[in-house]
């Protein structure tokens, strides 16, 4: 019964760094293949918010299509000048690819 009120599942550090995430449908009501997903405080470090967002998309992929293959729009892999920082949080797009 210990752990039924563990809040710090799936706390994970990315560059030494804990991130909270959202990652969510862009419109449900066409597809939930197109994703995004925002990292808050990402200027805390922005190689470990990239890492996060990766493992973010994988894990949203796996849990609604069964797949880890995702197609990214603006993602961890692209170039540090596409990425928009607002609020200190990055917010990366994707798709999953079944």
């Amino acid at each position: 019964m210990a752990a039924c009120g563990n809040r710090n599942r799936d706390v994970i550090a990315f560059d030494g760094v804990v991130f909270r995430a959202k990652t969510s449908a862009i419109d449900k009501s066409v597809s939930r293949a197109d994703f995004r997903a925002t990292i808050r405080d990402a200027t805390r470090s922005i190689d470990g918010a990239r890492e996060a967002a990766r493992y973010e998309g994988t894990k949203y992929c796996v849990t609604n299509y069964g797949t880890s293959k995702v197609d990214w729009t603006v993602g961890p892999d692209s170039d540090p000048a596409s990425l928009t920082i607002v609020d200190g949080d990055i917010t990366f797009q994707g798709r999953c690819d079944p």
